[in-house]
């Protein structure tokens, strides 16, 4: 194994997600606009590439370090152990990458993976720069079209990569069709908070605090105004699972932190 980048995968994006849009639309939202379908994949592209290097900081101001829990409950998750191959889409700059390493050891793999080649390449340093290069491998791909040979993984993660994406819908059916008989998907992803009063005040923080913080540490207020929209229109807990049973996952699940402000779902492919 080595630290090349093992695929270079840029389909185009497919329909609009199915939650929002008809299977056949030819728009999407990006945050809170309406655009061609096509270019949602571009239009995240660019967001990425104006925050990649700033991206490990911003996590933790906007959280105020609460990701790092978030992340650590995700691996538990996992189940991952000795010589187990997992993939880690929407890896960014490998947070969960570098814990998955030390839990697959010499004899297994983590590809680490991400659409945009800016994130990427933070990811790849940051793992190299702490020695981790002998199993993780990595790929540029779109996850609604993964290159990778059917039942090749014991695990897929993705964390705060799934609102991003433009067919939820076929990234689910991609992610199944990779995944070994027995494996399991882990998604954590930012939800809706299940009590009243702390959704307005999480609404309140995400678009007054965040574009303010954005410009300032990231000189970019627009890319984090984004962000706070797409997980608005992100599909709730309920629906979301709802989603991973229709793409064939069975004993679906998910578990609420931070009062729903994030969610972490799991479901198991067992054919």
């Amino acid at each position: 194994m080595n630290n090349k980048t093992t695929a270079n995968t840029f389909a185009s994006a497919g329909s609009s997600n199915s939650t929002d849009e008809p299977a056949n639309a030819e728009t999407t939202h990006f945050g809170y606009q309406q655009i061609p379908a096509d270019e949602k994949a571009n239009r995240v592209g660019e967001v990425f590439d104006s925050v990649a290097s700033r991206y490990d900081v911003m996590n933790d101001l906007m959280s105020f370090g609460v990701h790092r829990a978030w992340k650590r409950i995700a691996i538990e998750h996992t189940s991952v152990r000795a010589g187990h191959r997992v993939l880690d889409l929407a890896g960014g700059t490998g947070d969960l990458a570098i814990k998955l390493s030390r839990r697959v050891g010499a004899t297994g793999e983590v590809v680490l993976a991400d659409i945009n080649n800016a994130m990427l390449e933070q990811g790849r340093d940051r793992l190299i720069n702490k020695g981790i290069t002998d199993n993780v491998t990595y790929a540029q791909v779109n996850a609604e079209t993964l290159p990778f040979d059917d039942e090749t993984f014991d695990c897929v993660t993705m964390a705060f990569g799934l609102r991003n994406v433009t067919n939820k819908d076929q990234a689910l059916a991609s992610i199944f069709r990779v995944l070994k008989p027995g494996g399991r998907v882990v998604i954590l992803e930012f939800s809706k908070p299940v009590l009243p009063l702390l959704g307005k005040a999480y609404d309140l923080y995400s678009f007054t605090a965040l574009p303010v913080m954005g410009q300032l540490v990231a000189n970019d207020a627009s890319s984090y105004r984004y962000l706070a929209e797409s997980i608005r229109m992100h599909p709730d807990q309920d629906t979301l699972a709802g989603m991973m049973r229709d793409a064939g996952y069975e004993d679906v699940s998910f578990q609420n932190m931070t009062g729903g402000i994030v969610a972490l779902h799991k479901g198991f492919r067992f054919d």
